[in-house]
């Protein structure tokens, strides 16, 4: 049995939206269930997400740490941001939040992984890249606000960001699972970070153009 994720969609025979955020909202579907019931089914439609696992020649990894109201926490993250236009290049999306967020460029790209955030009540798909051969970025910094404008940042070693991930002491999902993704293809003789998909890797989740 070849154990992979494969696409299927159910009958849904109405659906509203009762609530249109700015960038996301939420939809209500009735679908119809393998039994011929038909279950009511909330959930938040989100445009996706991009993430950057950016390593230094020393291998520490670049985190940034921000208030998440919701969880009223500051987090300690890699740098993310929306995919705000769609069928965006999700690679062009991560370079421009690593420029935005951490005023770096990297000169290697490739996919490390795609993940579904909360596949049971939200829609986001995020790719979160590794980005490697760092340097400072040209011209000025962008103008950050709101919650960004009390943003830290620091370069901490890969093995120091997985005992915390394995210590329950960090918890931003799009950080804990490209730790461990970087962690596990750096420590396979299989697959290596020369063995990772490339930047332009097809996308089912978020299709786009080139």
């Amino acid at each position: 049995m070849t154990i992979q994720d494969t696409p299927e969609e159910w009958t849904v025979t109405a659906t509203e939206t009762p609530f249109r955020g700015n960038k996301t909202s939420v939809r209500t579907d009735e679908v119809v269930m393998p039994d011929g019931t038909v279950a009511r089914r909330d959930y938040q439609v989100h445009p996706g997400s991009v993430a950057v696992l950016a390593l230094d020649d020393e291998g520490r990894v670049l985190v940034l740490r921000q208030y998440r109201h919701p969880v009223r926490q500051k987090l300690w993250e890699i740098p993310a941001g929306l995919l705000d236009v769609p069928g965006e290049n999700p690679l062009h999306a991560a370079q421009r939040e690593l420029y935005e967020e951490a005023h770096v460029k990297a000169e290697e790209w490739h996919v490390l992984t795609d993940v579904y955030t909360t596949p049971g009540g939200c829609d986001e798909a995020v790719r979160v890249f590794l980005a490697r051969d760092l340097s400072e970025a040209e011209g000025e910094r962008f103008e950050v606000s709101e919650e960004e404008a009390d943003m830290e940042l620091a370069r901490v070693p890969l093995d120091e960001l997985v005992r915390g991930v394995l210590a329950g002491e960090l918890h931003n999902n799009c950080l804990v699972v490209g730790v461990l993704a970087l962690n596990a293809a750096v420590a396979s003789g299989g697959v290596g970070v020369s063995g990772l998909r490339p930047a332009d890797a097809p996308w089912p989740a978020r299709p786009f153009e080139g």
